[in-house]
């Protein structure tokens, strides 16, 4: 590994254990789930190599990445805590592209918990 792969081996590191700390409290992390976040970064580690720049923007679209996928073969996730009426929904991430994610409630508006930190 040469030294200008370590910020983005470090990045990818810390995006896969923020969003698999998210999938496990919610209880989502099965093998099939883990599967799926060492996809996203896979793929992200291609993103990276080809944008360098945005090695502080992988968190955010590694869960992002996640979700969607989720979406696709399980359901929404993470669902929102914030709004007990209404059909559920789940949480966005914000800044869609940007450093220090968090998970949203784009109905009320609230930031629930930074990627990483849900409970």
């Amino acid at each position: 590994m040469d030294d200008d792969s370590i910020p983005l081996e470090r990045a990818l590191h810390a995006a896969r254990a923020l969003v698999l700390a998210d999938l496990a409290a919610r209880n989502v992390a099965d093998a099939g789930v883990v599967s799926l976040v060492e996809e996203a970064v896979a793929h992200r580690r291609w993103w990276v190599g080809q944008w360098p720049e945005g090695v502080e923007y992988v968190a955010g679209l590694v869960a992002q990445d996640v979700q969607d996928a989720l979406l696709e073969r399980h359901g929404r996730w993470p669902l929102c805590p914030v709004c007990d009426v209404g059909d559920p929904h789940s949480l966005e991430v914000e800044p869609e592209l940007g450093a220090d994610p968090h998970w949203v409630c784009g109905k009320a508006g609230v930031v629930v918990a930074p990627v990483g930190g849900l409970q």
